[in-house]
């Protein structure tokens, strides 16, 4: 019998698996949903991230490179960068989480956006040292924006529909949802 901890550890493995074959399902779709102006923001890194700085136990690292180089493979991005910028910026909210748990929103969500900052200038210097085109800055820099802009309904959906809700000081994962 499988205790219960790693039965949720595999249920929301299973669940981000699950969304992210979903948006890429709606991506995929030939509809146009968007008046081509403004990029639409990328909800799944808001979900990894968000649920990194809650339960980074339901957030396995080679689980999101993988999925994330499969997006890029799929969507002709270039291979393996994507996935890396996301390794690192997802470990650099890894090494924080514990600094964030006390911490109000606001904090969280400036820490979360300097980060994925910090990702989008290091994606676009790495392609720029080795002579990739690249999508405008502007371009970027507006999906970063609405990247910010949907993290707050992120955290809600993963915290009051979801019940993901961060460690307090002094938990164990292990104990904390055996109770």
């Amino acid at each position: 019998m499988t205790d219960r901890i790693t039965l949720l550890r595999w249920a929301f493995w299973s669940l981000l698996v699950v969304i992210s074959v979903g948006l890429l399902f709606v991506r995929l779709l030939p509809l146009d949903l968007s008046a081509g102006r403004f990029p639409g923001p990328d909800i799944f890194m808001a979900i990894v991230m968000a649920w990194m700085l809650r339960r980074p136990d339901y957030v396995p690292i080679f689980l999101v490179a993988a999925i994330v180089f499969l997006t890029d493979l799929l969507f002709q991005d270039i291979p393996a960068v994507g996935a890396l910028i996301a390794v690192l910026g997802l470990e650099v909210l890894r090494r924080r989480e514990t600094g964030l748990r006390e911490q109000p929103f606001l904090v969280e969500m400036g820490v979360v956006a300097a980060v994925l900052l910090a990702m989008l200038l290091g994606e676009r210097i790495l392609l720029m040292v080795f002579f990739v085109d690249q999508i405008p800055f502007g371009r970027a820099l507006m999906q970063f924006l609405a990247t910010i802009a949907v993290y707050p309904v992120v955290v809600f959906i993963s915290v009051f529909v979801l019940g993901i809700e961060k460690l307090q000081p002094g938990d164990d994962p292990v104990r904390s949802q055996a109770a």
